[in-house]
């Protein structure tokens, strides 16, 4: 019986989102109550009907140079703060695509 194939790695990445924010951006690290690392991002899109999650998963993908699949929301969805996963990235990739948390 043949194994099946190991599931790419994934990473998980805390963001902070503004929606309605007037442009689409990734605008850098900040450390959240407990001091863990959380990037910031904005988004142009509202919060109807998940069109800002949509919009952030684009704009993560687009910035780490994965497909828009690769990217999904696992917590927050209705939040500020989300936790996402990103198949085919790791620590080394956000650090190039957004610096050092």
């Amino acid at each position: 019986m043949a194994k099946a194939p190991a599931a790419a790695p994934a990473a998980r990445l805390t963001v902070r989102l503004t929606p309605k924010g007037g442009r689409d951006a990734v605008e850098g690290w900040i450390r959240d109550a407990d001091g863990a690392p959380c990037l910031k991002v904005r988004v142009s899109s509202p919060p109807v009907e998940g069109a800002a999650n949509e919009a952030l998963e684009r704009l993560i993908a687009a910035t780490l140079r994965v497909p828009a699949s690769a990217v999904r929301i696992v917590a927050g969805h209705q939040a500020r703060v989300k936790r996402l996963e990103i198949v085919g990235a790791d620590e080394e990739d956000f650090t190039r695509a957004f610096g050092t948390p």
